[in-house]
C-alpha cells in the first residue's frame, strides 16, 4: 500500500518542507504536503495554490491504508479558470457539469445550494469530517483534501494528490436535483474510446468496484438510494485517477442535512472501505 514519509519532530516544526503536527485533543497526527509539479498529471492543473493535509492513525491495529477523503467544491478560483476534461485533450463522452464534446471543463465548479441555504460545499464538508474520523478511529490514514470552505486546489490537483498518496479516492457531493432522490455513483461510462483511454484503461474496473462496494455500504446503514445505486457520467476525476476513485453523491438539495443523517451516510461509507479492502 502506498504510505507518505512520516516525518518525526517537535509538534508544528517545518521538516524539509512538511510539517508534521499534533492536533491538540487528539491522538491522531497530520502532515502537511507539498505540491510538486513533477507529479504525473500535475501540470494539467490550473489550481493548487494550497495543499491537503494527511492524517495519520494513531490506533494499534493500523490498516496501512489511506483513503483520500474529498469534499466537493470549494475552490472559488477554480470556478473561473478551464482544465482539460481529459488527460490526452479529446472531449467529453456524456454530458455532466459541461457538455458532451467539452475538450475543457471547469477546474472546480462551484456547486449547488442544499437545504436551508447552504451551499453544496459546506454540505460535502460536512460529511467528509465525519468519515475521517470514523476512518481514523478504525486504523485507516486519511488524505483530507479540504479542509475548510476556500481550498486552493482544482479537480486535477486534488486527483493528482490523491494518485500520489492514497490507495483510493472518494469525493463526497449533493446533486444538483431537489426530489431528496438519496444515494448514488457516478460509474464509469461505457464507451470503448473512453475505457480505452489511459488512465482510464487500467483503473475503470477497480473504479467500478470501489463504487460498488461503497454503495453496498450505506445500504446496510439504511442510507436511502437512488434507483439503480449509479449513474454512468465522463468525470475529470475518473479521467486522471491512477487509484480506485469514486464520486459518490451523497443526496440532493431536498436532502435532510441534519447531523444524524450524515453520519449514517459517513458509517455507511466506512462500511463500503471495509468491504473494499477485505
Amino acid at each position: 500500500m502506498k504510505k507518505a514519509l512520516l516525518l518525526f519532530g517537535i509538534a508544528g516544526s517545518l521538516i524539509l518542507g512538511t510539517w508534521f503536527c499534533a492536533n491538540v485533543g487528539e491522538a491522531h497526527t497530520k502532515e502537511k504536503l507539498k505540491w510538486n509539479s513533477s507529479w504525473k498529471y500535475a501540470t494539467f492543473s490550473l489550481t493548487h495554490e494550497n495543499t491537503a493535509y494527511l492524517w495519520h492513525s494513531s490506533q494499534e491495529d493500523k490498516k496501512n491504508i489511506t483513503v483520500c477523503v474529498n469534499a466537493g467544491h470549494g475552490c472559488p478560483k477554480g470556478t473561473s479558470r478551464y482544465t482539460y476534461s481529459h488527460p490526452n485533450k479529446t472531449g467529453k463522452v456524456t454530458g455532466g457539469s459541461n457538455a458532451k464534446g467539452a475538450v475543457k471543463s471547469v477546474s472546480c465548479s462551484g456547486g449547488t445550494t442544499c437545504r436551508g441555504g447552504v451551499s453544496e460545499a459546506t454540505a460535502n464538508l460536512r460529511v467528509a469530517k465525519k468519515i475521517k474520523k470514523l476512518l481514523l478511529d478504525n486504523g485507516y490514514d486519511v488524505l483530507m483534501i479540504r479542509s475548510n470552505n476556500h481550498s486552493g486546489l482544482d479537480n486535477i490537483a486534488r486527483t493528482v494528490l490523491a494518485n500520489q498518496y492514497a490507495d483510493c479516492h472518494i469525493a463526497i457531493h449533493y446533486d444538483s436535483t431537489t426530489s431528496n432522490k438519496g444515494f448514488f455513483y457516478i460509474g464509469v461510462p461505457a464507451i470503448s474510446s473512453y475505457r480505452n483511454m489511459e488512465p482510464v484503461k487500467s483503473h475503470w474496473k477497480q473504479h467500478e468496484k470501489l463504487g460498488k462496494q461503497l454503495l453496498k455500504g450505506v445500504k446496510k446503514s439504511g442510507v436511502k438510494i437512488y434507483s439503480g445505486g449509479t449513474m454512468k457520467i465522463d468525470l475529470t476525476q475518473t479521467s486522471y485517477s491512477t487509484v480506485p476513485s469514486v464520486d459518490v453523491e451523497v443526496g440532493d438539495r431536498g436532502s435532510d442535512l441534519s447531523s444524524t443523517t450524515q453520519l449514517k451516510i459517513a458509517q455507511g461509507l466506512l462500511k463500503g472501505v471495509k468491504m473494499f479492502f477485505s
